[in-house]
């Protein structure tokens, strides 16, 4: 970017943190996610939650509502590359964990357009050959403290 800032990836600890805004429900919203509140496919509902609406593509940015922090998008429309490789987590409790340093396969997160409800949850997570590329897929950069 020409502001000569380093922006990267988002480490998969704080896209989900920043996702749940503070909740610790499936969904930034509530127990539900409604096709009102983010692109997905709203013909597959979270379970015991209400159908919608399908749009079949991606929306413009900050088309719903944001989360309780002013985050637009975090669940639904398009997938998220996190910087970090896929593995499994650690057992126990971690407090800010940092994924595997490498892998094969990158981290994703959000949900997409194309898929149902559940994939769109705050604890869900997705991996992926950092090559693969869909019309469900973007990116959200994260502009570390200090250098606003």
């Amino acid at each position: 970017m020409k502001d000569g800032r380093n922006y990267r990836l988002p480490i998969e600890a704080e896209w989900e943190y920043a996702c749940r805004a503070g909740t610790d429900m499936p969904f930034a919203f509530g127990k539900c996610l409604s096709a009102d509140q983010a692109n997905y496919d709203g013909t597959y509902p979270f379970s015991g939650c209400s159908k919608g609406k399908y749009r079949r593509s991606t929306v413009s940015a900050a088309s719903f509502t944001p989360n309780a922090w002013g985050l637009y998008d975090m669940q639904g429309n398009v997938w998220e590359w996190c910087q970090d490789w896929y593995g499994d987590y650690p057992s126990g409790a971690v407090t800010d964990p940092i994924g595997s340093n490498s892998g094969s396969r990158r981290v994703s997160r959000g949900g997409g357009w194309y898929g149902h409800a559940g994939l769109c949850r705050s604890a869900n997570r997705n991996e992926n050959s950092p090559v693969y590329r869909s019309s469900d897929f973007g990116f959200r950069l994260v502009l570390p403290a200090g250098q606003q």
